[in-house]
């Protein structure tokens, strides 16, 4: 039987899939065979695996921290929100189907858990060390009930829990403290220690909080954590899109995205906003677009709902004008797709339109329909034409989520073509670019980590601005280690990893 402990949060977003992270980089640099999970996830940013399971980011990235393969038994439920109070529910990597908020917590969520103890059983006999990632707070009495994520996995296993707080958000101690006291007692009796994180300045001024909280709970503070700059490791929800806007834009390329209400996968432009030449920054209405080198249209939840919201908020006018003034625009999955002429939905997949009149930017149609194809896919690119340069590429890697089957033009030119579709050879066409060079769109997630790829289209841009182009010096897969490791070497500093072990019943 593996060893277990537990991440929870007094709320969301405040640390605990980073945490979880650092954990698994750390016991995989000690040697261990550590997993990831997370029993329930709600999140628009979610990955293709080997097998074609759609599954949390958080998650994918706590596997690569600790060396694995991702898998759907990580992450067995995947909540994506579409509107309304309505989810996608993905179960063991497969959608059954949308549900509203009620429907879910009042009459799905405990079937799925039997799904949740299915995947720990297995976890649990081929791993020693289990790294479990709560969601939102283990307190929100109202959703207690049917919750499937947090005390409940807890008290499966008998799972030991730590407590965190965002003291950068303000209120700490008091929503520690308030946390505990909601938990029921038996609850409260598994959390065995609290963690402070996103600590900014001076460490021991904070010493008099430490003392009131271990005195006023009882349990030990394991440590603070500090606020960690540009710590290059993938984003699991839109919330932290609040503090991408706020970064400082510099750079010789101005690249933006436009944030749709229903965004989705906006990790596939991580990549590009590392670049040191390129500020990159999300936008929601016209009047932010400003004078960009490049417009950038990512995925989308609910493709229908988030074009009619570039047409009602004024940036489809912005677009398009920007675009008969040369600037050029790149789609990727449901942003591809508004690129078209239109958008059909007959079996009112996602909204009560039957159609919807698209971008006009590139000659293609889509229509969708109830099945949705997930796989991760290898691309070569044998020449796309963006800004009169040639695009070249081999053995591109990336993953497709989408639903529907889009139809081109006879003339149509499709730059890409898949080579191998989940594991199997293959030769199929992908993605469309417009005559004139200036629009490009592709179904393939994840295109930008191709470091070649992506330098290869900056370096465009570059030329178009009068620029010299720059020599490829990004290794996205090495990067990503490095963050791992300084994660962990950050963490392991900062928490008592002594009295971690005995928590966990090493001691």
């Amino acid at each position: 039987m593996a060893n277990y402990i537990m991440m929870m949060g007094t709320s969301s977003h405040v640390g605990k899939s980073i945490l979880a992270t650092a954990f698994c980089r750390i016991f995989y640099q000690e040697g261990r065979k550590v997993v990831p999970f997370k029993a329930q996830n709600m999140a628009l940013n979610s990955y293709v695996t080997k097998d074609g399971g759609e599954m949390g980011r958080a998650q994918v990235a706590q596997a690569e921290a600790a060396g694995l393969e991702p898998c759907v038994d990580m992450n067995p439920v995947l909540l994506k929100p579409t509107g309304n109070s309505c989810s996608q529910v993905v179960l063991m990597g497969k959608p059954i189907g949308n549900m509203s908020a009620r429907e879910y917590h009042k009459g799905y969520s405990l079937k799925a858990f039997d799904a949740v103890k299915e995947a720990l059983a297995r976890l649990d006999k081929e791993y020693d060390t289990i790294v479990i990632e709560g969601a939102g707070s283990p307190a929100e009495v109202n959703l207690k009930a049917n919750d499937i994520v947090n005390m409940r996995v807890a008290k499966l296993l008998h799972a030991p829990v730590l407590l965190i707080a965002d003291i950068d958000r303000g209120g700490a101690l008091a929503s520690l403290v308030g946390t505990l006291e909601l938990l029921d007692e038996d609850e409260r009796e598994l959390v065995k220690g609290l963690v402070i994180n996103k600590f900014r300045g001076d460490v021991t001024l904070l010493q008099p909080a430490v003392d009131f909280l271990e005195k006023k709970t009882g349990k030990p503070v394991l440590g603070i954590v500090p606020h960690i700059e540009k710590m290059g490791i993938d984003d699991e929800d839109s919330v932290s899109l609040e503090e991408k806007q706020a970064m400082p834009r510099t750079g010789d390329l101005r690249i933006a995205v436009i944030r749709t209400p229903k965004i989705s996968n906006f990790t596939d432009f991580d990549c590009l906003a590392g670049e040191e030449d390129v500020a990159l920054y999300y936008v929601q209405d016209a009047a932010s677009l400003g004078t960009p080198d490049l417009i950038m249209l990512p995925g989308s939840k609910n493709t229908t709902e988030d074009l009619l919201y570039l047409r009602e908020s004024g940036l489809e006018k912005a677009i398009k004008e920007l675009k008969a003034k040369g600037v050029p625009v790149i789609g990727i999955c449901g942003g591809y797709q508004m690129l078209g002429e239109a958008i059909m939905d007959p079996l009112h997949m996602e909204s009560d339109h039957d159609s919807v009149r698209g971008l006009g930017l590139l000659p293609m149609k889509t229509t969708f329909s109830d099945k949705k194809l997930t796989s991760q896919v290898t691309v070569d690119c044998p020449g796309l034409d963006f800004l009169g340069q040639c695009i070249r590429g081999t053995s591109l890697r990336g993953y497709e989520i989408h639903m529907g089957q889009t139809e081109f033009a006879p003339d149509a030119k499709h730059p890409l073509r898949i080579t191998q579709k989940a594991g199997k050879e293959c030769d199929r066409q992908e993605g469309l670019a417009s005559e004139d060079g200036l629009v490009f769109g592709t179904y393939v997630h994840g295109i930008f980590d191709n470091d070649e790829f992506r330098r290869g289209i900056l370096n465009a841009l570059r030329q178009r601005k009068g620029l010299e182009p720059l020599a490829n010096t990004h290794n996205t897969e090495a990067e990503k280690q490095r963050s791992y490791n300084r994660l962990a070497a950050v963490v392991r500093e900062s928490l008592d990893m002594e009295k971690l072990r005995e928590i966990m019943g090493e001691t």
